[in-house]
């Protein structure tokens, strides 16, 4: 089935329900969704741009776009790691035209790392659909003379303190991996939260933050290149994209796993057609062979919620209530707070 008949089918009114030979109806769709979307979308981001939020974001709101025959403009509202974009969400018309392209750390880290002081909850924002998932890797600038997991450690324990590690702002996975990494390693080094993955990485490249931890679609670039010297990926297999560098757990870190994910996001009390409407075209768009193609080259894996690898909105929202009670566990373990 071609791209443009997929739209056609996606623009009439009944939800859909995706396969992998393509869309088909199943079943019709209730009067509440009427003839959405009849106009513009937006998809907010709780990050800058460049990082993965971003990165994942904007490649399904091209081909979202395309198959909902309306666009789906991204915009970037950084801030509290990701809280303010969910904030706004949650609070938003529960109608389908602001959605919210949300992380793992305003998804599911931060209701335990920020407690009560967390603007929203579970309840306030509806699953739609998962992007993808991603290791994280970590990584030292050239000039650090550590060539592994093994030497960082060791460097690390020979000038406790000593050395600063730069994440994409407090509370994100990134953090939350080398805050685990400390703990399970014994060492102490400092952590310099950034607004964003871009202007960490620009200090990471430059050598003004010795060690970085970040997902993998966001620096792997600047690893090919040579800037920056991965050491281990945070997966619990080794991730294709960069197959010669080992896991935490290859390198010394037993049963160490981590990973972060990308996904959409509603208002709650959205009209359910309009869900599963949107819910579909995820679904849809992550099984185009061009977006997976996309998303391998970035080192990110397809959603894989589902039997035959897509997401759907129950799959994503019981996905999303097993990653808090794991998170919630790390940050009481690790001791993590808020910098």
């Amino acid at each position: 089935m071609n791209l443009d008949r997929r739209a056609t089918l996606l623009g009439s009114f009944a939800v859909t329900a995706v396969t992998s030979a393509g869309i088909t109806a199943a079943h019709a769709q209730s009067a509440s969704a009427g003839d959405y979307p009849s106009r513009p979308i937006r998809m907010l981001v709780g990050f800058p741009p460049a990082g993965t939020t971003d990165i994942a974001g904007r490649i399904y709101a091209e081909r979202m776009s395309a198959l909902l025959g309306q666009p789906v403009t991204v915009e970037n509202r950084p801030g509290a790691t990701g809280n303010i974009a969910g904030e706004a969400v949650a609070r938003a018309a529960p109608d389908g035209y602001t959605l919210l392209d949300n992380a793992i750390s305003p998804a599911a880290i931060n209701y335990a790392l920020f407690g009560s002081r967390m603007p929203y909850k579970p309840e306030d924002l509806a699953a739609v659909g998962l992007f993808c998932r991603v290791p994280n890797v970590v990584f030292v600038h050239p000039s650090v003379p550590a060539r592994s997991i093994a030497e960082l450690i060791a460097l690390a324990k020979a000038r406790p303190g000593q050395l600063n590690y730069g994440s994409a702002g407090s509370g994100g996975s990134p953090h939350m991996t080398m805050e685990y990494f400390k703990l399970k390693s014994g060492i102490q080094i400092t952590h310099v939260p950034f607004r964003g993955a871009g202007p960490m990485l620009i200090e990471a490249v430059a050598g003004r933050v010795e060690v970085g931890c970040d997902n993998m679609p966001s620096c792997i670039g600047h690893i090919r290149d040579g800037r920056l010297r991965a050491l281990a990926v945070t997966s619990h297999v080794r991730s294709p994209a960069l197959p010669d560098v080992p896991t935490l757990a290859e390198a010394g870190v037993p049963g160490f796993e981590a990973t972060a994910w990308f996904g959409l996001q509603a208002p709650a009390r959205t009209p359910r057609p309009i869900i599963e409407k949107l819910g579909a075209v995820v679904d849809a768009v992550s099984k185009e062979p061009a977006i997976r193609a996309r998303l391998a080259e970035l080192g990110a894996d397809p959603p894989n919620l589902t039997p035959d690898g897509g997401t759907t909105p129950d799959a994503f929202e019981a996905f999303i209530r097993s990653e808090i009670i794991k998170w919630a566990e790390v940050v009481r373990v690790s001791g993590a707070q808020i910098d």
